[in-house]
């Protein structure tokens, strides 16, 4: 086996190891709130969470194909500087991905691996394609949390309207119901999102190497497509009880109603991000949100500003902090792996 085949297998491997750990990561936010609410158990949430994540992740392309195209100019580099770039980037995304994980930070994967990215793409001189990373990343990124909030902050006011003068026991018995679909609609919209963005990392690889798909074939291939969907399946089932517990409690205890409320909005972002704009945001930052737009309708000292400010905050650093790691990674790698 030659070296440029070697690092191919060996950077598709890391990037189904970043899904993996994308999995358990952040799955746990697209169903923490029914599990708070005890609209399901932990392990059915799980259970459920991995199928529809698997079956969200073959609805679509578009988000990975944003992804592969985030780095370009790697016509003029030898193979293995280029997977060492590839490489090199997917390092600083699950490095990110397992601090944050470890300290149950509810940050996004989906901004570590475009961090890693782009910190690998300045250290090695890639060109970055800054246009699609302010129209595809930036735009969106600052828009979807504001549309979680917002929304969420509206559809629990219309709920709380239409059912004023209902039983509350009752309510909460309905909406502990609707909340198994909400959860799964979420499901879906995590897998949707999540794993086309290890899609396409994995193209840009076998682009880097020289095997990337010929003229008139798959620009995605279907290979590429069921290993992602299966790896964000295996690690959703894996674990995520500690970002679990920060999402569903910490930040504000939710009702069946507020838990609903944002689940159905943070579903509608990632869907309309996804299917609509092409753009790779976070489920995250979208949940989050939306958690705190339906838990300020009780009153906005009921959220846990405190808590918020942290995850906010882990928001803010996780670019940077990813980017600076895949750099590190980079800078290391190149020492070591001939034809650099």
């Amino acid at each position: 086996m030659d070296l440029v085949l070697a690092l191919v297998i060996a950077t598709v491997v890391i990037a189904l190891f970043f899904d993996y750990t994308n999995g358990f990561h952040d799955a746990a936010n697209a169903i923490a709130t029914s599990v708070s609410t005890r609209a399901l158990t932990p392990r059915i949430a799980l259970v459920m969470a991995a199928i529809l994540n698997f079956v969200g992740a073959l609805l679509g392309v578009g988000v990975a194909k944003t992804i592969k195209e985030i780095l370009v100019g790697f016509d003029d580099m030898t193979s293995q500087h280029a997977l060492t770039v590839v490489m090199s980037a997917l390092v600083g995304a699950i490095t990110w991905n397992l601090i944050t994980w470890y300290f149950g930070i509810p940050s996004s994967s989906s901004h570590a691996l475009i961090g890693g990215l782009i910190g690998v793409g300045l250290a090695a001189g890639v060109t970055v394609d800054w246009d699609k990373v302010v129209d595809k990343v930036v735009i969106p990124m600052v828009m979807s949390p504001a549309l979680g909030f917002g929304g969420a902050f509206i559809v629990m006011l219309t709920i709380m309207w239409v059912f004023r003068r209902a039983n509350p026991h009752t309510v909460n018995r309905g909406f502990r119901l609707s909340q198994t679909v909400s959860a799964a609609a979420l499901s879906l919209g995590h897998g949707l999102q999540d794993a086309q963005k290890t899609m396409g990392v994995i193209v840009l690889a076998l682009v880097a190497g020289g095997y990337g798909p010929a003229a008139g074939e798959r620009e995605i291939p279907y290979w590429v497509v069921f290993a992602a969907a299966g790896a964000i399946s295996l690690g959703t089932l894996s674990g995520g009880m500690r970002i679990m517990r920060t999402m569903g409690r910490r930040i504000i205890a939710l009702d069946p109603p507020r838990g609903f409320a944002a689940e159905s909005t943070a579903a509608v972002v990632l869907y309309g991000m996804a299917i609509g704009l092409h753009a790779p945001v976070s489920t995250t930052h979208t949940m989050t949100s939306a958690v705190m737009g339906a838990g300020a309708t009780k009153r906005f000292s009921a959220v846990r500003w405190g808590v918020a400010r942290g995850i906010i905050t882990a928001w803010i650093v996780t670019i940077p902090a990813a980017a600076a790691v895949g750099a590190v990674t980079y800078l290391l790698l190149r020492l070591v792996i001939p034809g650099n």
